[in-house]
């Protein structure tokens, strides 16, 4: 199976950033620290995640509606030190 892709907000910010999972076991994490990530565009205005999202959606990974994963036991991001 492909991974999973959900809009999240992160920790206290309001706008949403590209998730990932690999498995609908494993906690949502933040693209950035994906080994799946690919790097943004450089547009003003543009999704954090943007370009990763088209890369793994058009490689078969799944998304995932925002409330269905807020429902879903594992919904909450992953806390990333860095």
């Amino acid at each position: 199976m492909k991974g999973q892709m959900c809009w999240l907000a992160s920790f206290g910010d309001v706008n949403k950033i590209l998730h990932l999972r690999d498995a609908p076991h494993q906690p949502w994490k933040p693209y950035t620290s994906s080994v799946h990530r690919v790097p943004d565009l450089q547009i003003k205005g543009a999704s954090k995640g943007w370009t990763t999202y088209q890369k793994l959606y058009k490689a078969g990974w799944t998304l995932v509606p925002t409330a269905q994963a807020y429902s879903l036991s594992s919904a909450q991001p992953a806390a990333v030190s860095g």
